[in-house]
Parts: C-alpha cells; sequence; structure tokens
C-alpha cells in the first residue's frame, strides 16, 4: 500500500470485505448475465440470506463491524462477542429490512464510542425491521441507540450510559460502573454525588426512536444524558415499558407522538421523571398518550443540559405535560419531587398570549385525565431563579419561582413568611399537581387552516386540524372546535379531569398558578412597554394583582374522561423490495466478463465490482479524467458540495437508446428532486488534489451512482466508492473501499470562479462508508438508495468548463463550453427541456439557476447586495446542507430545513430553537440569531472541526470551509433583521 495515504480498513480486512460484499439488487440480473467459461456449467446462484457477522473485541473491531454493517440484508445478523469493545466508528445501519443486532448481555457487551469520529452509537436510517438488544453502548459523543425513519424496530435488554464526571468508565472497571443506583442526587451543580456524577459534555439522548412508526422499547436503561435517556419522537405507535431512567436531564420523553404509551417503567435522580408534549415547528404534532403503572421518585438532580427546552427544565419534576392533547396517567406513583410531581403547563407561559410563532401547534394541553396515582412529598424545595438565563430571555427558567411566588406562606405566619423572604433561593413551595391556569379564548375571526394548494388540512374526528411540517404555518391558532355554537368551551373533553388519587397531606395538593398574573407591571417594563401606564393598562395590572396568588380549589377538574386505547403494534410485514444478498460467485462472474475495450461492461452494473477497471468506463482505467466511453457527458455544478477543497470530476453515463427527462423545482412541488434519469444510469465523480505549484494533481477516490432495479422491480440507486492507490507495478488503481478510507491531501490552486489562491492541507480527507452515502443522498420524496443529490435543472444551468485548469484542454476537460443542458438535449440524451433563451454566458435565463455562491452578482440581484447576499448563502445551503435538512431528508426531525422554495422563517432558523441539547447546540439557543452570527449555532457548527457534536456536515469534510463562513456571518449580521418573519423571536 503506498505511503502517501492510510485506509482505515487494513489491507487484509479490505480484500476480506470486498470479497464478501454485496449489492441491494439484481436489476435483471439473469438477462444480463455474462461469463467467460465458455461451457455449458450451471450458473452460478444468485443470493445467499440469513448470513451472521460475529464481531470480537480487539484492534480490528471496528474495521469488522464496519465491514459487516455495509453487508447487512434481510435475515441477517451482527452478532458482538462479550467483552469490551473501543470502537472508533459509529455503528449505521441503512436501507435494509429485518436485521438483528445483539450482544451476549447489556453488562457482558459493551460497545465504547469514546474516540468515535461519528456523533452517533447505534444508528439505524430507513430501515424497516430492526431489533437491538443485548448491549450497552458507552460515551457516544451524541446519541447512543437511534433509530429514525424506522418501521417496526424493538430496542430490548439494552443500556446508553456515559461515564460523566465520575472518571472514565473501562473495561477494568465496568463491572462496578454499569449498575447505578439512586440514593443521593445532587440538587445544586457541586453537591456530592455518591452514585453518580453528571456531566454537560455527556451525549444528547440515550435511547432515541424519532419519526419511526411501531416502536417498542423493552428492557432498557439510560444512565447520564445530557437532554432525555429514553425518548420516542415525531413517531405513530411506540412503547416504552420495564425500562429504567436515571441521572439524565429528562428521564423519559414522548414528543409529537401518535399513540404513546409509558407502561411499568422507573424514572429515578433525573431532573425530570416523566415528559409528554409537543415541540414547535418539527414534522408532526402529537396526540393520544397513556401512562400507566410507573413510578418516578426522586428525580431532583440538578439541570445539567447545554440549551434548548429541555434546559429549563426545573429540577424536582414527576411529569411535565405541554401542549399535547389526550393524556391519561393512572395506577403510577410520584415521590420526593422538589418542585412538583405533576406540572401541567402551557406555551402560553413561555411565549405570551398568542406568542407562539408556530401556529400549527396547539400551545395547550388539554383532555389530561390523573386518576388513581399515588403522590408523595412533592414541592418541598423549589430550585433557585437562573437569573443569566433570564437576563438572556430565557424566562421559562424562572417557573419553579413563579410557582413560589405564588405559594408564599400566609400572613398568619409572619416567622414562616420572613424566613421564605430572607431566603430568595428558596421562596414558597409547590404542590402535588402544578397547573399554570391559562386556556385560550374561541378565536371567532381564525379560519380554518388551508394547506399549499388551499385546500382544508385534514382533521381528526373532533375537527382538530392534523397539521405537519409541509403545512404552511397559518396566521392564526385556529381552536374553534373545541367550543360549541355557543362559543362555551366542550367539557371536559377539552378541559383536565382529576379524581380518585392518594395525595399525601404532606405537600399542598394541587395549585393553580394563574399564568403570570399580578406581573404585568414587571414583563411590560422588562420589555419597555410603557403602554402598561395608561388606564386600560392599569386596570390589567390590578385585575392581575388580585389573581396573583395561587388558587388551590380542585373542584373544576372534578370530572372522568374515558380511557385511552393502549397501544397495540401489529407484526412486522416485510416489504419485499430489498434483496437478498448476491453470492460471491455471481459477482465475480459478472465483473470478469470481458467486454469490447470501448464497451461499458453493462451486466455488471448490477453488482458491486471490486475494481473500478471492471466496469469500464474510462477510456484510460488508469485515469477518470479520461474520455468516457459510450457517450458519457462530463458536467459541472454551479454551487457544489465542500469537499475539504477538492476538485471533483463528474460524468453521466446514459444507457445508449435512453433519455433523461427534465424537471426542475416543479414551484416548489420538487425541491429535493434531480433530473430523472432511467435505470442503468452511472453517475461517476472523482476526487483530486490540485497542486497547480508542484504541477501535481492527487487522485483520491471516484465515486459512483448506479441506477438499478431491485428483484421486485422497484428503481434505486447503489453508492460505491472506489479508492485510488498504486498497485506493485506502479499502476494506478481503484479499488471498492465500501468501508470508506482516510487520506492526507493538500491543495494549491486558484478557485475556477474567483481566481483567488486557495492553499491548505489535511491529514484525514474522509472517504465515507456506503451506509453514510445513504445518510446525505436518501429523501424518502425520492428513488430508494443513494439517490443523486447535485445534478438538479437549477445547477446544471450554465455552460460547461471543468473546476480544475490542471489538463487544460485534454481528456474531459476538452468537452465543449456550451450551457449543459442544451448540449445533452442536441445529444439526443434529455428530453423535455423547454425551448433556451441563453444569454452570452452560456445561461439560460428563462428556467431556474442557483447562482455561484462566491460570485457576486452571479444571481438576479446587484452585486454585494443584501438579497444578492441571502441568495448566494441560501444556493450554498442547499447544496451542501439541504440533501438532509428538508422535510424528507436525515435531518427532517430538527425542523430545520433549508428547502430552495421555503421562505425565510423560523423554520428556516430564524430565532428556531435547537429540538435537542448537547454539544452541538455550542450553548446558544437559536439557529440563527437576526445581527449576532456570534450566538447562531449554525455558525459555530459550520466553523467546527475535530469535535462530532458540532461538525457540520458530520461527514466528508475535515476542514472547515472558512470563505462559505464569512459569507454566513455576513448574512446574519447585515442582512438578517427582526424585520424577518419570527425574527422577533429571539430573546
Amino acid at each position: 500500500m503506498p505511503a502517501h495515504f492510510r485506509l482505515s480498513f487494513s489491507a487484509a480486512m479490505l480484500a476480506a470485505s470486498v470479497s464478501l460484499l454485496s449489492a441491494c439488487g439484481g436489476g435483471g440480473g439473469s438477462s444480463h448475465r455474462a461469463g467467460n467459461d465458455g461451457g455449458d456449467t450451471d450458473p452460478p446462484p444468485q443470493f445467499s440470506e440469513g448470513r451472521t457477522f460475529e464481531i470480537q473485541p480487539g484492534p480490528d473491531a471496528t474495521t469488522d463491524m464496519v465491514a459487516a454493517m455495509i453487508q447487512l440484508r434481510p435475515k441477517d445478523t451482527l452478532a458482538f462477542g462479550c467483552g469490551f469493545f473501543e470502537l472508533d466508528q459509529g455503528l449505521l445501519i441503512q436501507a435494509t429490512e429485518n436485521v438483528l443486532i445483539k450482544g451476549c448481555g447489556r453488562d457482558r457487551t459493551v460497545l465504547s464510542f469514546r474516540d468515535s469520529i461519528n456523533v452517533t452509537g447505534l444508528e439505524a436510517l430507513n430501515v424497516r425491521g430492526i431489533t437491538v438488544q443485548d448491549l450497552t453502548i458507552l460515551d457516544s459523543p451524541g446519541d447512543a441507540f437511534k433509530l429514525k425513519g424506522v418501521k417496526w424496530g424493538t430496542l430490548k435488554n439494552i443500556r446508553a450510559i456515559w461515564s460523566g464526571g465520575g472518571g472514565q468508565i473501562t473495561a477494568n472497571n465496568m463491572a462496578q460502573r454499569l449498575n447505578v443506583a439512586c440514593t443521593t442526587p445532587p440538587m445544586n451543580e457541586g453537591d456530592p454525588a455518591p452514585d453518580y456524577v453528571p456531566s454537560s459534555s455527556s451525549g444528547r439522548y440515550g435511547i432515541y426512536p424519532v419519526e419511526s412508526e411501531n416502536i417498542l422499547v423493552d428492557n432498557a436503561e439510560s444512565i447520564g444524558a445530557s437532554d432525555a435517556g429514553i425518548y420516542v419522537g415525531q413517531t405513530n405507535t411506540a412503547i416504552i415499558r420495564n425500562s429504567r431512567a436515571a441521572y439524565n436531564v429528562m428521564g423519559f420523553e414522548i414528543e409529537n407522538v401518535q399513540g404513546g404509551e409509558y407502561d411499568s417503567n422507573l424514572a429515578e435522580c433525573n431532573t425530570g421523571g416523566f415528559l409528554i408534549y409537543d415541540l414547535e415547528n418539527i414534522t408532526q404534532y402529537g396526540d393520544t398518550s397513556v401512562m400507566v403503572d410507573n413510578i418516578a421518585r426522586n428525580n431532583n438532580t440538578y439541570n445539567f443540559a447545554h440549551s434548548g427546552l429541555v434546559s429549563m427544565v426545573p429540577r424536582g419534576s414527576g411529569l411535565i405535560t405541554l401542549g399535547y392533547d389526550n393524556i391519561e396517567v393512572f395506577n403510577n406513583v410520584f415521590e420526593d419531587h422538589s418542585t412538583a410531581a405533576v406540572l401541567y403547563i402551557s406555551y402560553e407561559l413561555i411565549d405570551g398570549p398568542g406568542g407562539t410563532a408556530d401556529k400549527k401547534l396547539d400551545p395547550y394541553t388539554e383532555g389530561l385525565h390523573i386518576h388513581h396515582n399515588v403522590m408523595r412529598n412533592s414541592g418541598y424545595s423549589l430550585p433557585p431563579p437562573d437569573l443569566g438565563a433570564a437576563l438572556s430571555g430565557n424566562i421559562e427558567t424562572l417557573l419553579p419561582t413563579l410557582i413560589g411566588l405564588k405559594n408564599l406562606p400566609t400572613l398568619n405566619n409572619p416567622a414562616e413568611l420572613l424566613s421564605s423572604l430572607q431566603n430568595l433561593a428558596n421562596l414558597g413551595r409547590g404542590a402535588h399537581i402544578v397547573w399554570d391556569g391559562l386556556l385560550d379564548d374561541l378565536d371567532d375571526d381564525c379560519p380554518y387552516p388551508l394547506d399549499a394548494n388551499g385546500q382544508p388540512v385534514p382533521a381528526d374526528a373532533n375537527g382538530k386540524p392534523i397539521h405537519t411540517n409541509a403545512h404552511p404555518n397559518p396566521g392564526c391558532h385556529y381552536n374553534a372546535y373545541k367550543f360549541n355554537d355557543q362559543g362555551e368551551r366542550k367539557l371536559p373533553q377539552w378541559g383536565a379531569c382529576f379524581h380518585s388519587n392518594t395525595l399525601d397531606d404532606d405537600s399542598a395538593p394541587y395549585l393553580n398558578i394563574h399564568g403570570t398574573d399580578g406581573l404585568e407591571l414587571v414583563i411590560a417594563l422588562a420589555s419597555q412597554d410603557l403602554s402598561i401606564l395608561s388606564p386600560t393598562g392599569l386596570m390589567e395590572i390590578l385585575g392581575g394583582l388580585l389573581n396573583f396568588p395561587s388558587d388551590t380549589d380542585m373542584s373544576v377538574h372534578a370530572c372522568e374522561l374515558p380511557a385511552l386505547p393502549r397501544v397495540t403494534i401489529p407484526p412486522f410485514e416485510p416489504s419485499g423490495d430489498v434483496d437478498p444478498a448476491l453470492s460471491e460467485e455471481y459477482i465475480r462472474q459478472l465483473c470478469e466478463a470481458d467486454v469490447g475495450d470501448s464497451d461499458i461492461n453493462r451486466a455488471a452494473l448490477d453488482v458491486n465490482c471490486p475494481l473500478l477497471s471492471q466496469y469500464n468506463l474510462f477510456a484510460d482505467p488508469q485515469d477518470p479524467r479520461s474520455q468516457p466511453h459510450e457517450g458519457g457527458v462530463p458536467f459541472v455544478l454551479n454551487t457544489k458540495l465542500f469537499s475539504d477543497y477538492a476538485s471533483k470530476y463528474r460524468v453521466a453515463f446514459i444507457p445508449p437508446g435512453t433519455q433523461v427527462a427534465f424537471r426542475d423545482g416543479q414551484h416548489g412541488n420538487n425541491p429535493n428532486g434531480t433530473l430523472m434519469f432511467p435505470v442503468g444510469t452511472v453517475l461517476a465523480k472523482t476526487f483530486a488534489f490540485t497542486d497547480e505549484a508542484g504541477g501535481t494533481e492527487q487522485l483520491v477516490e471516484t465515486r459512483l451512482l448506479i441506477k438499478r432495479l431491485s428483484q421486485s422491480g422497484k428503481p434505486f440507486w447503489e453508492g460505491l466508492p472506489y479508492v485510488w492507490e498504486t498497485d506493485g507495478s506502479g499502476a494506478r488503481v481503484a479499488r471498492l473501499a465500501m468501508g470508506g478510507a482516510s487520506v492526507p491531501a493538500h491543495w494549491h490552486f486558484r478557485d475556477a470562479d474567483t481566481g483567488v489562491l486557495t492553499t491548505g492541507s489535511t491529514s484525514a480527507y474522509a472517504v465515507p462508508n456506503a451506509s453514510q452515502c445513504i445518510t446525505c443522498h436518501g429523501n424518502d420524496d425520492n428513488e430508494a438508495g443513494s439517490a443523486p443529490i447535485g445534478p438538479k435543472a437549477r445547477n446544471l444551468n450554465r455552460a460547461y468548463a471543468p473546476e480544475s485548469a490542471f489538463l487544460g484542454t485534454d481528456g474531459q476537460a476538452g468537452f465543449p463550453r456550451v450551457n449543459q443542458l442544451q448540449y445533452w438535449a442536441d445529444q439526443g440524451l434529455l428530453t423535455g427541456l423547454p425551448a433556451l433563451t441563453l444569454n452570452g454566458e452560456g445561461v439560460a435565463t428563462n428556467i431556474e439557476r442557483l447562482p455561484r455562491w462566491n460570485v457576486p452578482g452571479d444571481g438576479t440581484h446587484t452585486a454585494g447586495s443584501p438579497a444578492d447576499i441571502e441568495q448566494r448563502l441560501r444556493a450554498y445551503l442547499e447544496v451542501n446542507c439541504q440533501h438532509c435538512h428538508n422535510d424528507r431528508g436525515a435531518a427532517s426531525n430538527t425542523g430545520y430545513y433549508l428547502d430552495h422554495f421555503r421562505p425565510v422563517n423560523a423554520s428556516y432558523g430564524i430565532c428556531k430553537k435547537p429540538t435537542a441539547t448537547g454539544g452541538g447546540s455550542c450553548g446558544h439557543q437559536q439557529v440563527v440569531v437576526p445581527g449576532s452570527s456570534a450566538t447562531s449555532i449554525v455558525t459555530c457548527r459550520m466553523e467546527a472541526e475535530n469535535d462530532p457534536q458540532r461538525l457540520m456536515p458530520p461527514i466528508a469534510r475535515s476542514v472547515a470551509h472558512d470563505e462559505a463562513v464569512l459569507l454566513i456571518r455576513q448574512w446574519i449580521d447585515t442582512v438578517v433583521s427582526s424585520s424577518y418573519e419570527n425574527g422577533n423571536a429571539c430573546p
């Protein structure tokens, strides 16, 4: 192996993995078979299935794991042996179904990801049917177990744990450290912590199924997460049962779930025990969850989260509900909570009346039914106010203080009142159940919401709109479904019922704190609203003061609601769209077939060949920059994906006799889709590092996207990475590297668009593994697998010119410098292209186009103007971020979307709060803060290096794109203002 780069696979393991690699399909296999045996022997078997890949601890564990994970097909098993595994890459399972990941017991198989370059320990994306069991994940940089886009996912007998601040968990001490007791949680930072020392540097979620369906979490445990221990979010049909969460910020969390259930779980020594709520500006909104037979005890650990809503959770909370309808809480035990057993609150308390920016979200929890529970020792020690956070605008942190102020000791006990006033850190007390007392009034003037086509959005049986992130944000919060024809609230359905609970007399049974009544003057002065001094404002102050003390009359909740249905997960149903693994003999026969010198080995395109040359795509098999065979067409993009300053050579190989179908953005109806390529298409992209001073260009990798057919007849794209090396004879050869690679590189060249000299180097340019390819290329509104990202009509609308001047006019650099779309149409390769109006630069002015992000004035606006800066910044974010950050992509659960046609508002990051805490938030509270790039999360993420929690994009770059960081800083600091939609929602 040459000295100039290092593969992440050992040479022996790489050869072994290549010989075992399987493709996701046969693409018409029998009709395309080719061979060179010249005889009538029986053809080799096409498929094999039900394989088991065994991984043992040791120095090769990561290599073996990656080699196995990229091969998993239906009925396969990845089995970790007993012992302590030190893994430097995450376990990523993608685009497969019906697979099993297992260890030999959660106390006996420990997977440590402390030194991993990836943010997640185990991640399953777009998988139908996965079971993970009998193992522990330790010290993942971000989430430990993450399931996203999974249908039928089971997590059982597993543990997520972080070492925390009490010293590293290792192979030598894991027997003593893995099982964590809950005796005396630290109520304040710095308090003694005899069982476990929490740390804000721990990862975010322990167990994290999101945007999934039919999820079961059974006998799981999470210790030490800086956000939520055991979470299910934006999911339909989910059960969490027989599980334990301790020393997390939030123990258990149901977020935006439709049909959730907590059954027989234990939450102890967290900041908060259980949470059932809806978060704003994400994929869907929840309804209907049941909480039965759980225990929440001693959840009094101080809040150690970085940011986000969870950082506002007051320690000592047993259950919190927020903005979620239809919850039944029964047969549970809540004991020893310093704030309250149950906090029943609304977004109005956080945002003010009508202040919740997401009008699709109902800010109020209704249909809450609390019965037959036991509550003991609640509200005895309210946490002190976080004045720093409050002064930064996060007044949610003052909730315990508000509760205390509204529940001061009475004047009948002057000594107790004086003691409380002298100790502002513990002012007043909480209660078993605390309600903010806030409900909405009928908004007669708010019409029923409409979708993007002007049609009414769907409604449930009660007339409540069923919103998703595909619907535009209405101008008001529609709530007529809660009221009858006389404008009276429908009760008890849209209220709350408490009955048959055992509320120990050691605590106040119930408090209605009447929101912020009585604090009108303080709030108005803080917001510089002097209208409060008008006669109307003074009357408001007087009314609030009269309503300032808490109300302890629980009779308004003396009612019953029908029992909610328990959750049932239906039996697993395979899709049949994922083929079993192809046999080694079948792959070998196709890849080693004899073809003409200038003919592509099209039969082999059905399989993953070990060598790039076996497809015979290029005239010179040692140089992917040479002329392509069979009419392959080089192309470039207006704005390209940043990959450590690599130059790229792209070629489209369209099967003879077929055509590409023209598709633009369809006015927002095709934001993620590219041109429509026929089956058999190959898109090749070679990454090279140019050194113009040294007169060299280092070829690093060639990636292929091949459009195939599965045995079920459905098209999908296969992504294949080939890494270039020099063989024993000195010849260049590109070998399949499904496990990825790490390569040192340097660059010294003048940018083709700007002429600016760019120099630098990296010790670890990353070739993604095959599973990571799908992370970026998978959108569920595109074809399956690694669908193309770049070749959209708006990004191809330009004259061809190579990214690098290194070749001069040789090879692919010699192709005509004319509008690419017009050239494809003239060659008979593109159909449906409208007649183009071309300007003198080869740009069509009558169809959509992305500007070159780094050329001021390249779009439709004056160079350097605010509109020009925003247009170019949006082009960059679309190409570099939007493939994940859209409502169908890998980051859809974040609610942060960068679609080309999306307005710049909260969903585009303007004053948007992060959905999760952890190091990825950089300690900031909003994605984009108008006028302040220094406090915007997106800036921190883009400029991060060597930190998997912050690095964004998280793969395929090792250095920051400094020029792009300057552009986004310029946009935030000089263009974005509070006049933007949601721009005044930042503190």
